[in-house]
């Protein structure tokens, strides 16, 4: 079993498992994300919401630290979302790239029967009584509505993407992760600028 890391948050001072933060670092004076942590330097880590990164900005966390005054770009909330948006995108792919992956409503349908579905993400502009067969379906299995078709789409090489299941396995747990940390990011915060 893999060790459990933890990290501060700059803005609550909770400690709290690294999954749960996003990882900055400063370069040269200027604040950059790093969720990949390849960047050198020393983290500084903030709950993986929208509104604690916009809080921890507004109160100049990231400065006091650093111990600098930190370069902050014009966009880069936007910078962040995207950059979470796609790691969630990418761990999709790397599933699909190893047989974890099911699309289609059929196939994610028997895959429920056999009880071998860790969670569906369906798109969020699916048609609604497509979403409503899939809540049926799905029972108590968690639903990710975070992408569009196109999205998927591009994400997954493939056409007209509207259900897709991730059936249990290793990979499952990262891409969870990686799901739960955009949807926190989008939801948390949302209309709250």
């Amino acid at each position: 079993m893999r060790e459990l890391i933890e990290r501060k948050c700059i803005l609550e001072g909770a400690v709290k498992p690294q999954s749960e933060l996003l990882r900055f670092v400063e370069i040269d004076n200027t604040l950059l994300p790093d969720f990949n942590k390849k960047l050198p330097g020393k983290g500084m880590y903030v709950t993986a919401n929208r509104l604690s990164l916009i809080k921890a900005l507004e109160k100049k966390l990231f400065h006091k630290a650093s111990r600098h005054n930190l370069k902050v770009a014009d966009d880069f909330l936007e910078m962040v979302e995207s950059l979470i948006k796609h790691q969630a995108l990418e761990s999709l792919n790397l599933a699909r790239k190893s047989g974890a992956l099911l699309t289609g409503f059929e196939k994610v349908r028997e895959a429920i029967k056999k009880n071998n579905v860790e969670f569906i993400i369906e798109a969020n502009n699916a048609a609604s009584d497509g979403k409503e067969k899939m809540v049926l379906l799905a029972k108590s299995i968690e639903i990710f509505n975070l992408f569009s078709i196109d999205e998927l789409d591009m994400a997954l090489n493939k056409e007209n993407t509207v259900h897709v299941a991730v059936i249990k396995s290793d990979i499952a747990r990262m891409v969870y992760a990686n799901l739960k940390k955009y949807q926190n990011f989008i939801i948390n915060g949302e209309n709250n600028e």
